[in-house]
């Protein structure tokens, strides 16, 4: 193998280009449908699936179906392929730090961007508040079954194969911005929210095995809260700048050489030691131990964390535009506000990554639940109709609450399951997060209905979220010893570190071997 060149690790690159391509091909087929449209202001509700589109459309299967085969390792390969062999050294890990951190970037932008699209597709195909709804469940739904199954392949296929299956559905769901009718457009949002749910979890597993014991938790929270926050940001800044002048369909197009550039940058992304040690001996873990009686209290704890944060987050932030927009009288734009209160909240992102570190892992999730409670309940005090400044300082204020509180969960889950569940683990929090967006949206559109609706609202969300901080503050297990397991995955945990810890010092790990 070349040094420091990780492309290798592609079991079939021509294959996998070959797909590439033909999925480019029938992306570009429908970029070029949507500049057509211009004549007709970019809308293309009801025009009918065109011959060409559906060719185009087949295109893109194929092309995503031939490169994710491309690179899953052969069955008889035995085993995962090695990592690349400057993964271990400083410079590999700053290159992975930043490469994992676009791809986090870019997977937020993608559900981020469904807040923003809606008030347009609602003129657009003429659709009322219940069915606008459909479109973030819709979405959510499909990042749970994403989160689930991407989670679960990171630990059977490898962490490196799945990040890249990902990209791929990313780069082919693209064309959601051309689809003619609102059905095709739920159709290309379920997709694109599996790829985006299958992304999260395995990304987090890749980073605690890829970097050394110490900093690891610093950064892999400071990595989740900025991407969080800075995929928000990038698509309120798209949205204030975009839309007034081509409409909300440009959104997703304009995402689209960022999806190219991750799938570009691939070759800096190895696949971690640890997996690699753990698939050569062909031991598998059933996705049920996270049940088991050793980590029942974990995955409840870590469970009603994640979904009390999906349900403020896709439930309420995701109808925050729209609101906005019906009370600003004129003022500053909602989609402006949004940019600015996302902007303000980023420095709480580089709080939460030292207090974590450095206080406790348990204490700064549970300041950052109460500061998401407190934001909600300013909310419900003052109400979209109150005074100016402070409504803009509740939404500081809860966006500075949000981003803490998914910038510690995805971490927090990696660190407290042992390897070879630590994907499973990821997706199941992540699922179980996303699940809120998949029922919350309906639920607050129907709050939304009644007088005094947003008030009601703030304080639907917020109730839950106090419940799970109380739960993280009393049962929630603490990172720095490795969390609860069971003696089979202790045993397990123990003889891959033994394996991996003399091939790169991220291996040096603990995963899970310390019992509490």
């Amino acid at each position: 193998m070349t040094p420091g060149k990780p492309a290798s690790l592609i079991a079939r690159p021509l294959m996998f280009w070959t797909g590439v391509g033909l999925t480019c091909a029938g992306v570009g087929q429908h970029v070029w449908m949507f500049v057509d449209s211009a004549s007709m202001e970019f809308h293309m509700a009801m025009m009918g699936m065109s011959g060409v589109m559906w060719a185009a459309m087949a295109a893109i299967v194929l092309g995503v179906l031939i490169s994710g085969r491309a690179v899953v390792q052969p069955s008889g390969a035995g085993g995962a392929p090695d990592p690349a062999p400057d993964s271990s050294s400083r410079a590999g890990r700053r290159r992975l730090i930043g490469v994992l951190s676009f791809a986090l970037l870019v997977d937020q932008m993608k559900p981020a961007t469904l807040a923003f699209i809606q008030p347009g597709m609602r003129a657009e195909f003429h659709l009322g508040a219940e069915e606008i709804a459909w479109l973030p469940t819709v979405a959510l739904t499909g990042t749970v079954v994403g989160s689930l199954v991407g989670g679960r392949a990171a630990d059977r296929i490898g962490r490196r194969a799945t990040i890249l299956i990902a990209s791929l559905l990313f780069l082919g769901t693209t064309v959601c911005g051309a689809m003619p009718t609102f059905g095709g457009i739920l159709v290309m949002c379920a997709l694109m929210g599996m790829a985006a749910g299958g992304m999260l979890p395995v990304v987090y597993a890749l980073m605690t095995e890829s970097l050394p014991p110490g900093r690891r938790a610093a950064i892999m929270v400071l990595q989740a809260g900025l991407t969080t926050t800075g995929g928000y940001m990038a698509a309120a800044g798209l949205a204030a700048v975009l839309i007034p002048m081509t409409g909300w369909r440009v959104l997703w197009f304009a995402q689209l050489p960022l999806v190219l550039i991750l799938i570009a940058l691939n070759r800096w992304i190895p696949e971690s030691a640890a997996f690699t040690a753990q698939r050569s001996r062909r031991v598998r873990v059933p996705a049920s131990t996270l049940f088991s009686r050793a980590h029942r209290t974990s995955t409840l704890v870590v469970s009603g964390y994640a979904l009390s944060w999906g349900l403020v987050y896709w439930g309420f932030i995701t109808f925050l535009p729209s609101q906005l927009a019906a009370a600003s009288g004129g003022g500053m734009s909602a989609a402006t506000l949004l940019f600015l209160s996302s902007l303000l909240s980023i420095p709480t992102c580089v709080v939460a990554a030292w207090l974590y570190m450095r206080w406790s892992a348990r204490g700064t999730m549970v300041v950052y639940a109460a500061l998401t409670v407190a934001a909600l309940l300013l909310l419900a005090a003052v109400g979209m109709d109150g005074s100016r400044p402070v409504l803009l300082a509740a939404v500081i204020l809860l966006f500075a609450g949000t981003a803490g509180v998914i910038a510690l969960i995805g971490p927090y889950t990696a660190e407290v399951y042992p390897l070879a569940i630590r994907g499973t683990a990821g997706g199941w929090a992540a699922a179980v997060g996303k699940s809120g967006g998949a029922f919350g949206p309906p639920l607050i559109a129907l709050v939304l209905s009644a007088p005094g609706s947003t008030r009601t609202a703030a304080l639907l969300v917020a109730l839950p979220m106090a419940v799970a901080g109380g739960a993280i503050a009393l049962r929630g297990s603490t990172p720095s010893a490795g969390g609860p397991s069971d003696a089979a995955t202790v045993r397990l945990s123990a003889e891959l570190d033994d394996l991996v810890r003399g091939e790169s010092v991220r291996a040096a790990e603990e995963d899970g071997t310390a019992a509490p």
